[in-house]
C-alpha cells in the first residue's frame, strides 16, 4: 500500500451467477482527498462499494486494505460490515436510512451507537459510564448539527423534513460515526441545484474540519469534475480510467463510453 493511501483496492472481481459486476478492478484512495467513482448506470459502482464494506465478497485473488487513523493497516475481505464500521469506514446508501419518526438529534445520536461500549445492563440501570457515553454522543451530535446548519430543525421528526434536508441529516448521521473514510453513494441524487451547492459546501467543511477522506459516487458530472481530486471511471464493471478530472475528461475511452463523444 502506498504511504499516503487510506484504501487500497486490488484485482476485485464480484460475480453473481454468470454475471461479473466488477472485473479485476484496482485503485487507491489517498488520505484527505475527495475521490470520485463514476460510470454509467449498471457500471458496477455500488457493487464496488458493497465489496469494500463487506456486503459482497469478491472472488479469490482480490485484496482490499484500509489504513485507519492510527496508521494501522487492515485487510477488509472476510470481515462483516459492522466490523468495518468500527474500524473507521462509514457509508451512506442510495436510499435514505433515517428513522423518520425520530428527531434529527436522535438520528444523529444513533450514528454513535456502533461505538458504544456499555451494554444493555448498564443502560437499564443508567450507570455512570452509560451517562458519560450519552453525554459524549450528545456533544458529537451537537457538533454535527452546528457543522451542517441544522439548529432550527434539531427537534423535528426527520421524516417531516424536505428531501434535501433529509439527505443532509443522513450525511450527518454517518459523520457522527467519526469515520476516517467516508463513502457517499449518490449523496446529491434528487436534489435541486441550490441543495447540491449546499451539500458540496458541507462536504468541504467535513473534509477541512474532521480530518476525513471522502469517497463519492455521483452521477452529476458537473459536480464531480468540479470537486474531486481524482476520479476513477467504471464501464461494464471494469476500470477504464483513473486520474485528475481534467485527465479523465480528456480520455478518449471515457468520452466514448461515458460522456457520449467519439
Amino acid at each position: 500500500m502506498a504511504g499516503n493511501a487510506v484504501l487500497d483496492v486490488k484485482n476485485v472481481t464480484v460475480q453473481f451467477g454468470g454475471l461479473r459486476a466488477n472485473e479485476d478492478v484496482s485503485f487507491d484512495v489517498r488520505r484527505n482527498e475527495l475521490f470520485a467513482l463514476i460510470g454509467p448506470n449498471g457500471a458496477g459502482k455500488t457493487t464496488m462499494v458493497n465489496a469494500i464494506t463487506g456486503v459482497y465478497q469478491p472472488l479469490a485473488g482480490a485484496s482490499v486494505q484500509f489504513t485507519d487513523a492510527k496508521g494501522e493497516t487492515h485487510d477488509l475481505l472476510g470481515r462483516r460490515p459492522n466490523q468495518i464500521v468500527k474500524m473507521g469506514i462509514s457509508r451512506t446508501f442510495q436510499n435514505l436510512g433515517l428513522y423518520p419518526e425520530m428527531s434529527v438529534l436522535e438520528n444523529l445520536m444513533l450514528g454513535r451507537y456502533v461505538h458504544r461500549k456499555t451494554g444493555v445492563l448498564s443502560a437499564g440501570f443508567f450507570t455512570r459510564k452509560m451517562v458519560r457515553e450519552e453525554i459524549e454522543m450528545r456533544e458529537i451530535a451537537e457538533e454535527i448539527i452546528h457543522l451542517l446548519k441544522l439548529e432550527r430543525v434539531r427537534w423535528e421528526a426527520a421524516g417531516s423534513l424536505p428531501y434535501g434536508l433529509q439527505k443532509r441529516v443522513e450525511f450527518g448521521r454517518v459523520l457522527a460515526m467519526r469515520p476516517h473514510l467516508l463513502m457517499l453513494d449518490e449523496p446529491m441524487a434528487g436534489m435541486t441545484v441550490e441543495e447540491k451547492k449546499d451539500m458540496v459546501r458541507f462536504i468541504y467543511e467535513a473534509l477541512n474540519q474532521l480530518d476525513i477522506t471522502v469517497f463519492i459516487i455521483e452521477h452529476d458530472m458537473g459536480v464531480v469534475m468540479s470537486i474531486a481530486d481524482r476520479v476513477a471511471v467504471l464501464n461494464f464493471g471494469s476500470r477504464i480510467a483513473l486520474g485528475t478530472p481534467d485527465e479523465v475528461q480528456q480520455d478518449p475511452v471515457v468520452r466514448a463510453a461515458y460522456l457520449g463523444s467519439h
